[in-house]
């Protein structure tokens, strides 16, 4: 969950390292460190805290090479410290490394290495690899580009667990060898220079062409060169990708913070994710999902796995499956999914949903899923992420970089797009022609109904004044408001660290109603006509026990409760689209109440590459 950052080419590159570093901090932030190659070797500059903090070291100011790799980190091994920083050196000083990921048989090769008289300065998993291309370097002959990448690559094949790594040596002042397993990591085309990142969005202001590796592919690069090899020291040919991303998209534009923006920018989200995909009067268009009506009638459920965020957007999306197509639906948490021996086979339609497209939990599902005959399909927003080439199928959200940690979005186009493929299955399936065609007219309404709800947001800000500083909040709705409820818990949970949990509505007598108390704050989603009775009786159940009550609603309700915030009425299947907006504008304005880092919460990074 670290980033990672390189250039090579005749530029100064610490500016560039250190401004691709800033954009890749949702990422981790606990330490940060830049090496550079200079006349009289490697450099390195790092310590604990933020990039912006490496400003303050006085040294980093004789840093003037023209190649560089630097790192922001996201704590797994060792605390965050100076030492445990990246980059990370080897015993001789002549090979420095920064690596995303986990290094699963580290102590062993710690011990393999003891036996060979290297000594280690961190606590880290890291520390291996610099010392294990030395290990190796040493043990080959010659002064060759071919010694250095063959040192890496058997370096690497003695590793175990997830690895994007940059290698740097003073043996080879104007070359960089960069390989990725199950970890992301892109390279950037440019004009007598090169870039290496995480992710897209941290380089996408210096160049549009990117070359993305699979697994076990290393690149040797220099400023006008990149030559691709397989861990078999095989050359490989490969085809850069132009990405069409706006790069100022990837700037705050004004807004306070990157939530606040992107929680803003979901009408454009939604609006792109919809496209030409579906319209009023014609069949849904996915020609990226050409699944039959034979093999539809012959799948027995429908698993949708995700984590976090993503899950809840299964959840929605398996009220919206289930009525639509009248196929069973599981949604589980990827990181539990292999651990319970699933019952899937070549009769089940697996879904699988992640923003990044590098969550290693869901990848690892994935990988599962196909090898018990499964059908896959991934959703993603980033285009040619790991996961689009593990699935049999990929669909995007056309949601833009999602920079914030918590994801909002993401979320909401997440939850069009498997609207979108339930109203294509059903339409295969030949299903309620009238139902279709009345959820497509709402769907295509939800750009300007989301503007509606946006209106809200000083409303929403008044109350998070009042409630700011309490301990607990609860969450509460029924059926599909269920799964907004999950949500917004999350969402108050990753930014404000105010506890709180969230129940079906029906659920309160059964327990948790004995947590209520005076002045406890109660947030309740009331969108289904059908559902109107049972819910509000829920919410007098909590007022009667002192709570103040915060309620979403398309519904006319003619009780007194503390704040009332009204939404456009739509289909309920769609609803949470809707629901969730004013429940991320709370947490939004509590956390910043509480003067907190919105987009970068303590402890949470934005991609989880990691199990």
């Amino acid at each position: 969950m670290c980033g990672i950052v390189g250039y090579v080419g005749e530029k100064q590159a610490k500016p560039i390292l250190i401004n691709g570093l800033l954009r890749l901090e949702y990422r981790g932030y606990d330490s940060a460190g830049i090496a550079t190659i200079e006349k009289a070797g490697i450099k390195c500059v790092k310590n604990k805290g933020r990039v912006s903090d490496l400003n303050n070291i006085s040294s980093i100011n004789s840093l003037e090479g023209t190649i560089g790799i630097g790192h922001t980190r996201w704590a797994t091994h060792g605390k965050p410290s100076s030492t445990n920083s990246h980059p990370h050196l080897d015993n001789s000083g002549n090979f420095a490394v920064v690596h995303n990921g986990i290094i699963e048989n580290y102590a062993d090769l710690r011990d393999f290495l003891k036996s060979h008289h290297y000594n280690f300065l961190s606590e880290t998993d890291t520390e291996v690899i610099p010392n294990l291309i030395h290990f190796y370097y040493e043990s080959g002959k010659g002064s060759s580009q071919k010694r250095f990448l063959k040192a890496v690559i058997d370096a690497c094949k003695m590793l175990k667990g997830s690895y994007a790594i940059e290698v740097l040596s003073s043996y080879y002042p104007d070359n960089m060898i960069v390989v990725r397993k199950d970890s992301p990591l892109v390279i950037g085309k440019g004009e007598n220079e090169n870039y290496i990142s995480s992710d897209i969005p941290a380089i996408l202001s210096f160049t549009k062409d990117f070359y993305l590796l699979n697994d076990k592919e290393f690149a040797f690069i220099s400023r006008n060169s990149i030559e691709f090899y397989d861990e078999n020291n095989r050359p490989i040919e490969k085809q850069a990708k132009s990405i069409t991303w706006d790069a100022g998209s990837a700037e705050k534009n004004g807004f306070a913070d990157f939530m606040l923006k992107e929680i803003n920018e979901q009408p454009k989200s939604i609006r792109e994710t919809i496209g030409s995909r579906i319209s009023a009067n014609s069949e849904s268009i996915l020609p990226d999902l050409n699944l039959t009506k034979s093999f539809l009638k012959s799948i027995n459920k429908i698993s949708i796995i995700a984590c976090g965020t993503a899950m809840h957007a299964g959840l929605a999306g398996k009220f919206i499956f289930e009525n639509l197509c009248e196929i069973p639906v599981e949604v589980e948490a990827a990181s539990e999914f292999r651990y319970r021996n699933p019952i899937i086979n070549e009769k089940t339609l697996c879904l699988f949903i992640t923003q990044s497209g590098e969550t290693a939990d869901t990848i690892a599902a994935l990988k599962l899923a196909k090898s018990k005959g499964a059908k896959t399909i991934a959703i993603s927003n980033v285009v040619g992420s790991s996961i689009s080439r593990e699935a049999d199928y990929t669909l995007y959200t056309h949601a833009g970089p999602e920079i914030a940690v918590a994801s909002t979005k993401a979320y909401t186009s997440q939850i069009v797009l498997l609207a979108i493929i339930a109203i294509n299955f059903a339409e295969k399936l030949e299903k309620n022609n009238q139902k279709i065609d009345e959820l497509k007219k709402d769907i295509l309404l939800l750009p300007s109904q989301v503007e509606e709800v946006l209106k809200s947001s000083d409303k929403i800000k008044d109350f998070a004044k009042r409630i700011y500083k309490e301990k607990d909040v609860f969450f509460i709705g029924r059926g599909i408001d269920y799964t907004t409820s999950l949500e917004g818990s999350l969402k108050l949970k990753e930014i404000s660290y105010i506890h709180s949990e969230a129940y079906p509505s029906g659920e309160l007598k059964h327990g948790p109603i004995a947590l209520i108390e005076n002045n406890v704050t109660v947030v309740s989603i009331l969108t289904n006509r059908l559902l109107v009775e049972k819910s509000i009786s829920n919410i007098q159940e909590v007022v009667t026990r002192g709570a103040k009550t915060f309620i979403v609603t398309n519904q006319e309700l003619n009780y007194d409760f503390d704040e009332v915030i009204k939404i456009p009425k739509t289909n309920s299947l769609i609803s949470p689209i809707l629901s969730i907006i004013p429940l991320q504008l709370l947490a939004y304005y509590i956390s910043k109440e509480k003067g907190l880092d919105v987009d970068k919460p303590r402890n949470l990074a934005k991609s989880v590459t990691v199990e």
